[in-house]
């Protein structure tokens, strides 16, 4: 699938646009099936190499109709990507955790269920999603802590890295752009190292929070080997963490609820939704 394909799924519109923050890239979709209450939520993070001209979470709206058909509330994000105005270190990242954050606002008025919220993301948005559930692991004086993160559930990753400085090598090939990562967090791993640690979930670990990662075995933009990479860490440091990798597809069908991956993703969330603390 490519990603103009992968950019023309169908979908429906969502049952709200809420802004989380002033800035025009700052507010979400939120989606709610006909359930009473309180509702289970999955917050959805577009891909796009952190790129804004590489997507919107347009891309995640498929999924997110596809939640709601089983009975699941979705929160699907956008966030200010490269070049964009206050985009970048720390403003992608501050914009994802204020948007997590931001359940709390919607709870009451839309049934939520704040203690049955994961975070799930495609590609960079997989990134960011790994990166939300380790926030209460940075230290205080980062300009990406907030001291009252809203802890979530688990974390479902389709594709996405878990250590950016692991990933220059790829990036030219997966994003290409050979300078993504550096654009994103303002400098070189030798200039500005504590953001390369901040940034990535793998070096925040261990997270506390069960992870499941899915992977399309054909996946060239970003190889199963980042996938096993991040699990290995996980798992070693004593984090519930596992890695599936579907047979046959590459990086977009894993995203996309018309594809064989779909089970597997449905069926991932449901059994984080439903994991005892």
């Amino acid at each position: 699938m490519s990603p103009a394909e992968f950019q023309a799924l169908p979908s429906q519109p969502a049952d709200h646009r809420i802004a989380y923050g002033d800035d025009t890239n700052q507010f979400g979709d939120l989606r709610l099936p006909a359930s009473p209450g309180p509702r289970p939520v999955v917050v959805l993070v577009h891909g796009g190499c952190w790129k804004e001209p590489y997507a919107t979470l347009r891309d995640m709206a498929p999924l997110a109709d596809a939640l709601k058909a089983a009975g699941i509330a979705s929160w699907n994000i956008e966030y200010r990507r490269i070049p964009q105005p206050g985009s970048g270190w720390p403003g992608t990242f501050q914009d994802v955790g204020r948007a997590v954050d931001h359940l709390r606002a919607l709870a009451s008025t839309h049934r939520l269920d704040l203690d049955r919220v994961i975070v799930m993301g495609h590609s960079a948005g997989g990134h960011l999603a790994l990166w939300a559930a380790a926030r209460h692991r940075l230290p205080p004086h980062s300009p990406l802590h907030a001291p009252n993160a809203l802890r979530v559930k688990g974390v479902v990753d389709l594709a996405g890295v878990g250590d950016l400085q692991a990933f220059m090598p790829a990036q030219a090939e997966g994003c290409r752009d050979a300078s993504v990562v550096e654009t994103l967090l303002g400098g070189a791993p030798s200039a500005v190292p504590e953001r390369y640690v901040q940034a990535s979930a793998t070096r925040l670990l261990p997270l506390g929070t069960p992870q499941i990662l899915v992977w399309g075995e054909q996946d060239e933009m970003t190889p199963l080997r980042f996938g096993h990479a991040h699990v290995d860490a996980a798992r070693r440091a004593g984090d519930d963490a596992r890695l599936i990798a579907v047979p046959s597809l590459g990086h977009f069908e894993i995203a996309d609820p018309a594809s064989p991956a779909w089970s597997v993703v449905l069926q991932a969330v449901r059994s984080l939704l439903e994991t005892r603390p």
